[in-house]
């Protein structure tokens, strides 16, 4: 029942196992036992980030990782409350991946994922920093021989990155970059060919890890447009082309990818993306909306969706599960 309750609405998990069980069940039945269960998953996790700020480490099984690659993102969800500012329903949800690599050669043979592991919560910036930092330690962050922080470039990111000392480098994902980029290119030349040209021009400077050549170009472009006006819509071509030379002057110390290419590591927050779908599939549907049992569902989630064999683990520890064995 909570693998099903993590993985489709609480109608739709009712009637399967109505069929299974042979019995009457109410969605409403289904959401009452499964964030009860969830919420179970939440104070073991609560307890483990207490545990770790009073110098107690998360119990880890990872060997040593010759690669560890964080990524943040935000999910989207809809709230039974509106917001009182926007009148708006939509909330964020933020979202980890933890992945163990194989580097790549720094030639023919990409970087290999192997494991990923999964967090999602509703918490503040702050506080999801912190679960992040203790789900980090359980996957061997003190004994990896290489952290990356390959993300976005949102800057609560950045905040946590600082805050918790997560990574040795700090990289923005090469393919947000990009299409920052086809913003620009579209910004002073228009939806035409010579965009396009353009924008590959920039993006294989970009992908060479020639950040001053990108920069030069922004610069030339901001100068050509003039600074930004007031009235100026946020897609103005003036403010894009801003937004952009303030991106990328920030982040080019994060954006070296062809040295990242050369040591065999990977460029694009992929397994990030796939993460955020995998959230949203559960929560994001538009005949959803949630109140506090949102954070049990993620929980139950996360714990489904990593790929170490948690889940596993989880259920073999309940006392019924152990009699069972």
């Amino acid at each position: 029942m909570a693998r099903e309750a993590a993985e489709k609405p609480f109608g739709i998990v009712a009637r399967c196992l109505q069929e299974d069980w042979d019995r009457p069940l109410a969605a409403a039945q289904i959401q009452r036992w499964a964030e009860a269960l969830g919420n179970q998953v939440v104070a073991q996790r609560q307890a483990e980030q207490v545990a770790f700020e009073g110098g107690q480490p998360p119990a880890s099984l990872e060997p040593q990782p010759e690669l560890l690659v964080l990524g943040m993102d935000g999910g989207r969800y809809q709230s039974r409350e509106k917001n009182p500012q926007t009148q708006s329903r939509w909330r964020e949800d933020k979202v980890l991946s933890i992945t163990s690599y194989q580097p790549g050669d720094g030639q023919d043979r990409p970087a290999r994922p192997l494991v990923a592991t999964l967090l999602a919560t509703t918490a503040a910036s702050e506080e999801f920093g912190k679960r992040v930092r203790v789900e980090a330690e359980r996957r061997g962050l003190p004994r990896a021989k290489v952290v990356l922080n390959l993300s976005d470039g949102g800057p609560w990111i950045d905040g946590i990155d600082h805050r918790e000392h997560l990574a040795d480098f700090r990289i923005i994902d090469f393919y947000h970059a990009a299409e920052h980029l086809y913003a620009s290119a579209k910004a002073l030349h228009g939806v035409t060919p010579q965009a396009y040209v353009q924008w590959q021009e920039l993006k294989g400077w970009l992908y060479e890890g020639r950040t001053d050549a990108v920069l030069a170009w922004l610069r030339q472009a901001h100068a050509q447009l003039g600074p930004v006006q007031d009235g100026d819509a946020k897609d103005h071509p003036r403010r894009v082309i801003a937004n952009d030379l303030e991106y990328f002057t920030t982040h080019q110390p994060h954006m070296n990818y062809g040295e990242y290419r050369r040591r065999g590591w990977p460029i694009g927050s992929g397994e990030t993306e796939a993460a955020v779908k995998q959230f949203n599939k559960r929560v994001k549907g538009t005949e959803q909306f949630w109140g506090d049992g949102i954070e049990a569902i993620l929980a139950l989630r996360a714990l489904w969706r990593s790929e170490d064999q948690r889940w596993e683990r989880y259920w073999m520890s309940r006392p019924a599960y152990r009699k069972a064995a």
